[in-house]
């Protein structure tokens, strides 16, 4: 069983990740992070450093601005971007768990973006990250509950106004992932992932021919439907 839980960088859901991992005590743990984010949201949630003025001159443009907003939103929801991503390899080793680190590179991956975009989309993706940051965390809230209400239609309109941007961001990392996802499920039986909502359903039809259980965003912002969640998740594994 690989069991993919969607989450949203900027809530506070570390808990309920937390306690699902718990519950489904699993194999491994693959999280939607490379290796060197993994090691800068580490040290700088656990306060031992910070990007100076010259590393962040480093990151391409697009990737400060997106990470400057991920952390007012998180700031506004009293958590810290990615506390959810961290939480899950935690808990995972707690368990016991291989932990895989899954994602391609993201500075990479948001300066290619930024260079194959054309110039149409470029500003339109500027205005909306503009208008993101005046909307504010209830933006995000509004956007979330929205993109459980109706994924397909925002994912339509997002290819249509942003083609790029959801082939480099999207659709080019659920490929990479769900074939890394593919190399652990050759070694191990119970699998949890954690990334992002809006690539869940584009892995697991990836994975088809996996058995696939999913968690989506809206459910770890339910308590109601988390609970039956756990129920289910501990009922799997065969314990009462």
């Amino acid at each position: 069983m690989i069991t993919i839980i969607g989450t949203g960088h900027v809530f506070d859901i570390s808990v309920a990740v937390m306690n699902l991992v718990k519950h489904i005590w699993p194999d491994a743990v693959l999280v939607e992070l490379d290796v060197s984010r993994y090691n800068a949201l580490n040290a700088i949630q656990s306060g031992d450093a910070k990007p100076s003025p010259e590393d962040e001159k480093k990151m391409p443009w697009v990737y400060r601005r997106a990470a400057k907003y991920q952390n007012r939103m998180a700031e506004d929801h009293s958590t810290d971007v990615g506390k959810e991503l961290l939480t899950a390899v935690n808990t995972g080793k707690l368990v016991g768990a291989e932990i895989g680190f899954i994602d391609t590179d993201a500075y990479r991956a948001m300066g290619e973006m930024w260079e194959e975009m054309p110039l149409r989309e470029k500003m339109r993706y500027a205005f909306s990250t503009y208008t993101d940051n005046v909307r504010g965390s209830k933006g995000a809230d509004k956007v979330a509950e929205e993109f459980g209400r109706d994924e397909e239609g925002m994912m339509e309109d997002m290819r249509r106004r942003y083609p790029t941007m959801v082939r480099k961001l999207i659709d080019e990392r659920n490929d990479h992932m769900a074939e890394q996802i593919r190399d652990y499920a050759e070694r191990f039986n119970n699998i949890v992932v954690v990334c992002g909502d809006a690539h869940v359903e584009g892995i697991s039809q990836r994975l088809g021919d996996l058995e696939i259980r999913k968690v989506r965003l809206a459910d770890l912002m339910d308590p109601e439907r988390l609970r039956d969640i756990h129920s289910s998740a501990w009922n799997h594994e065969g314990v009462e």
